[in-house]
């Protein structure tokens, strides 16, 4: 522990781009001094992923050097569970503090709608609720120096005023309904009930703003939750940001029809990406490999602009300065936001340390 510089958390890291963070993590020379936590959905993945990682010719790095957790996200109770052993290893010096948070792991419906154990949307827990709670149950074994929180974003969250052309060519906010995501309650994202699926709606779409809403959520936290951490003694150094890693071939679509599962993600996106880096390198489509240096980029590194030692609040779009949201950046609707998870992940004061966290 003591040659490591710190730990890097990765949710997801069994998807498409966080296989891809992972994989730079273990085969960097400077990223493999760090230790590695990746979480994924279910033992028999996290034994799949293990083997894929130690097989790895490419990768400097014993297998001492990481740990697979299986986290299911849709699970509150699990979310605590893991944070709890996750902080007493941190306690105990049997790994070092967390250098950064990377909530990447994500869950997109299009044909069906399901709700959580907790009778909450599946869509909302797993993508921002549970994030939201693993982050605040971590804070304690944050680098308090250095530490950074990155939510991994998507451009289904900035729904109007402008709104994102992927959304406008898509049409799926274009009913009146669906202008604002958040009033000053969260029940309705919480519960499903903003977006439900209708019998003779395409459910595509109605999955489809329940994905972009959680993300929306996620975004929020920039200015939320670092306003929090700004104000309290002990956590005032620990940055957060949201990184938009564009469109990329993973399996986050495999839910999807065939047309955009195959023709767009697979094919189009799949086997054009990489030219099209070439001329525009933060554009719709990307590679997992360039959106994983991105996000490894915002989660450690000190420059260049627009990152710094302490970049706070960031909302990144690849490598630059991007748009988002415009509730997202409301300090009513923030609150809302934050109080709503307050409520439904149940937290209670002696899990955490933050201050300011009613």
């Amino acid at each position: 522990m003591d040659l490591q510089k710190g730990t890097i958390l990765v949710t997801g890291a069994n998807g498409g781009l966080g296989n891809a963070i992972v994989s730079q993590i273990i085969s960097n020379a400077e990223l493999v001094t760090y230790n590695g936590i990746f979480t994924v959905r279910n033992a028999e993945a996290a034994i799949r992923f293990r083997a894929t990682l130690e097989s790895s010719k490419s990768a400097p790095v014993s297998s001492k050097s990481y740990e697979i957790i299986p986290l299911d996200l849709s699970r509150l109770d699990n979310v605590r569970e893991v944070a709890a052993t996750i902080n007493t290893n941190v306690e105990a010096r049997t790994i070092p503090p967390i250098s950064a948070i990377i909530l990447n792991a994500g869950y997109e419906e299009f044909g069906e709608q399901t709700w959580t154990e907790d009778s909450l949307d599946t869509t909302f827990v797993v993508n921002y609720l549970s994030h939201w709670l693993l982050t605040l149950l971590l804070l304690q074994s944050m680098d308090r120096d250095r530490g950074r929180i990155i939510w991994i974003s998507s451009w289904s969250q900035k729904h109007v005023a402008p709104g994102d052309r992927h959304n406008i060519m898509n049409g799926s906010f274009q009913d009146s309904r669906y202008k604002t995501m958040i009033t000053d309650d969260l029940e309705p994202l919480a519960k499903g009930t903003w977006s439900p699926n209708i019998d003779g709606e395409h459910t595509w779409a109605a999955g489809y703003r329940r994905y972009g809403a959680s993300k929306m959520c996620g975004v929020a936290m920039i200015h939320e939750l670092q306003r929090r951490l700004d104000q309290d003694p002990v956590l005032n150094n620990v940055s957060v940001l949201a990184v938009d890693p564009g469109g990329m071939a993973t399996g986050i679509v495999r839910h999807s029809n065939w047309l955009v599962r195959v023709l767009v993600f697979r094919i189009f996106a799949g086997m054009l990406a990489g030219l099209l880096l070439l001329i525009w390198p933060n554009g719709t489509w990307r590679t997992p490999h360039k959106s994983a240096r991105d996000v490894l980029a915002a989660a450690l590194n000190d420059g260049p602009p627009p990152l710094s030692e302490r970049p706070k609040g960031l909302y990144l779009n690849g490598s630059e300065l991007g748009d988002y949201n415009f509730e997202a950046k409301d300090p009513k609707k923030g609150r809302a936001i934050w109080e709503g998870s307050v409520r439904f992940a149940r937290l209670k004061a002696d899990e955490i340390i933050l201050k300011d966290w009613m």
